[in-house]
């Protein structure tokens, strides 16, 4: 087992801000920079010192930003460069550093780099991105992005086909022209001089195509066949993510959280090893994508809480021997935590605790998205025309297309859709939650009067002040950062549980992930000769967890741990 060296991104706690919904400063309804500098008082009261902020490049918008029309501009709704370097400014004197997103595997269909790209077969960066000829008049391979329909769209202006894993506004990039990683690194090397501390880094295992560019099996009598089957951790990608790291990253002290789809569990050692891993930690997908069906579109699979433990404990016991991994329940791509494994009806609030201290204690970075801290929930959309997200929308007119209902479409988005992430930040109970004077880009969730920051700072027993004693605990405890992860009650389908132990502390944390009482009987002997030091219930049952009751315990370890 190799040993863990301290770093301060371990003991960081992260805050992922989706600008977009944040804070508007200037009543047009979307969030700002302005408005995120205006809230950096609260960052800091939470106890944030990493700050991870989605896309604020300019950008068309047809992907919320992940279509980059210029990697060194602010969009001008966000505002501008000065106010970025004020922002960087600002969060310094709080004590937090920043990461931006890095989207390296495609650009806008509006940058420059494509338009000079598209403009004809002959221009010098017509291999920046990826052409090809029509076969038989149709489309050069039969493979399906990532938001439906082809990967293929029709240039008519140069006569071919360009690719694109996303939206057909979002070509890809080729990184197999050394000019194209020239230019990305060079990006890198640019915001890097801002003052920045690294980059989140998006859907990077896509970058590698599989070369024969095959025609591949399609399932179900569908006329296209999944991209990730041929564009998705590909042979030879880690040629290109080790040149990255050498070139650009590892020179300037980059740290890296990278969105690896794609990635086994073997393959950790490549991706995340604590020396030869090209990034610095690993967000996994498998405990919030176990509901979907795989290969399917839009179609759910029966899940359960044994399922949802074993998907994070997988990884945590690998981090054990090395690695590190970026701890998360929801982010600006998924629904909100508390309505997806747990409860957002009368136990909402003790669920959404229980939540935040199952995941937040286990080995590895944790990062809150913004109003998980306040136990917010999915919003129900009442037709397809309040959603804004790209994905659900093509999804809907595909789907029905077909003939399947709009009422099993909906319902799959209602619990699915990445817009239930994106609902504005529900700051008060004012109009608009505080969120904009305008009117917002998206709906707000009417239950905003119910749930909001004011009301939860005013609350000494809200969410948000248990997200603060957590973070407070892993501050004070080094256990709780490089302690050995262990499970207990691995069988269970009520109880998640796990020890922590590093040097000569131990801690317990157990959870119920039910609306029952759920019968312990090794509680007592658990809680004997520890010391209780959380729990989301002021009171407790002997030899019984409460409905989504979370306890942690504190003792000294009767041997010393590793780290």
């Amino acid at each position: 087992m190799r040993e863990q060296k301290p770093q301060w991104w371990k003991e960081s706690v992260a805050y992922q801000i989706y600008p977009r919904s944040f804070q508007d400063s200037n009543g047009d309804g979307i969030g700002d920079l302005r408005g995120i500098i205006q809230r950096l008082d609260y960052l800091q009261f939470l106890g944030i010192d990493l700050l991870w902020l989605s896309p604020v490049y300019d950008s068309p918008n047809d992907d919320n930003g992940y279509d980059i029309r210029d990697y060194h501009g602010i969009l001008a709704e966000y505002g501008t460069m000065e106010d970025m370097d004020e922002l960087l400014e600002e969060a310094g004197k709080r004590g937090i550093r920043l990461v931006m997103d890095l989207v390296a595997n495609h650009t806008s269909d509006e940058h420059a780099w494509f338009i000079e790209s598209r403009s004809s077969k002959d221009n010098p960066k017509r291999d920046w991105y990826i052409w090809r000829p029509a076969k038989d008049g149709k489309e050069p391979t039969n493979w399906e992005c990532a938001f439906g329909g082809s990967a293929w769209e029709w240039d008519e202006t140069s006569g071919e086909y360009y690719l694109h894993c996303f939206s057909k506004k979002q070509p890809d990039l080729n990184w197999e022209n050394e000019e194209v990683r020239r230019e990305i690194y060079n990006m890198i090397d640019w915001w890097m001089d801002k003052g920045i501390a690294g980059f989140r880094v998006d859907a990077i295992t896509y970058i590698k195509k599989d070369p024969a560019y095959p025609q591949l099996e399609v399932e179900n009598g569908r006329s296209f066949a999944p991209i990730e089957k041929a564009s998705l951790n590909q042979d030879g990608i880690l040629d290109f993510l080790r040149e990255m790291k050498q070139e650009a990253l590892e020179p300037r002290g980059a740290i890296t959280v990278a969105e690896a789809p794609g990635v086994p569990l073997e393959q950790i050692p490549d991706f995340v090893d604590e020396t030869d891993g090209v990034f610095t930690m690993l967000f996994q997908f498998g405990h919030v994508d176990l509901d979907i069906k795989p290969g399917g579109k839009a179609e759910f699979i029966d899940w359960n809480m044994k399922k949802f433990k074993d998907a994070l404990s997988l990884w945590q016991k690998e981090s054990n021997r090395q690695g590190w991994m970026g701890l998360f329940l929801e982010n600006h791509d998924h629904v909100r935590s508390v309505s997806k494994f747990a409860s957002d009806g009368p136990y909402r609030e003790p669920a959404a605790k229980m939540l935040a201290a199952y995941y937040f204690l286990m080995r590895g970075t944790p990062f809150i998205y913004q109003g998980q801290e306040i136990g917010m929930t999915n919003c129900h959309f009442e037709s397809i025309h309040e959603y804004r997200d790209i994905g659900s929308i093509n999804l809907f007119r595909d789907e029905t297309g077909k003939g399947r209902s709009p009422e099993e479409i909906m319902d799959y988005l209602g619990r699915r859709s990445r817009d239930q992430g994106r609902t504005p930040m529900q700051w008060s109970s004012e109009a608009e939650a505080g969120f904009t004077s305008g009117e917002p880009w998206i709906k707000v969730n009417p239950n905003y009067k119910q749930i909001n920051v004011d009301d939860n700072m005013k609350d000494e027993d809200s969410v948000l002040q248990f997200y603060r004693q957590l973070i407070a605990l892993r501050r004070e405890h080094p256990a709780l950062v490089y302690g050995l992860y262990e499970d207990l009650f691995e069988e269970s389908g009520e109880l998640g549980a796990y020890r922590r132990v590093y040097e000569d502390q131990e801690f317990i944390v157990i959870c119920n992930f039910t609306d029952q009482d759920v019968e312990l009987p090794e509680l007592a002997e658990l809680s004997l000769g520890r010391e209780q030091i959380l729990s989301n219930y002021k009171q407790r049952k002997s030899g019984v967890l409460q409905p989504y009751e979370a306890l942690v315990f504190k003792s000294a370890a009767e041997t010393g741990g590793e780290r």
